[in-house]
């Protein structure tokens, strides 16, 4: 499951990407408002997706974020790491965040490791080859 906060930066991200050609930055307020996100919340996201690379601020009067890069490179992978970390469901199984089972004796031998790899793989397929450009295809659907 990605967390909320990985859900709303993918909001700003489809707001930003929608706005990419025009090269004009957007400010926080607008994209919280119109996603309904919490702008504190917001700052912090846009933020950390800045400090990784994906987006660039302007200051001043004219200011706000835009994406660094085209909306077709930026993989919805990168992003979950980014502000979520290991897609794998198990660190033993992960591809950036490798780590040790505490419990496990032998990952040769562990029943869980080979399922876990299939879910990791499964979920990958769809992160890695979904992108910024294929969110902005989507409405978003209001259940009332």
């Amino acid at each position: 499951m990605i967390s909320k906060k990985a859900k709303y930066a993918l909001k700003a991200l489809k707001v930003l990407s929608e706005k990419y050609e025009s090269k004009q930055p957007i400010l926080i307020a607008d994209i919280a408002e119109q996603q309904s996100i919490p702008k504190k919340f917001l700052e912090a996201i846009l933020l950390e997706l800045r400090n990784n690379g994906v987006l660039h601020s302007q200051k001043g009067k004219g200011g706000g974020y835009q994406l660094r890069m085209p909306p077709e490179d930026v993989t919805i992978a990168k992003i979950v790491r980014i502000i979520d970390g290991p897609i794998s469901p198990m660190l033993c199984v992960s591809l950036h965040f490798y780590g040790k089972c505490d419990d496990c004796v032998d990952e040769k031998t562990c029943c869980i490791r080979p399922i876990m790899e299939k879910v990791r793989d499964a979920n990958l397929a769809v992160y890695e080859h979904t992108t910024l450009r294929d969110l902005m295809d989507k409405e978003e659907v209001v259940v009332g």
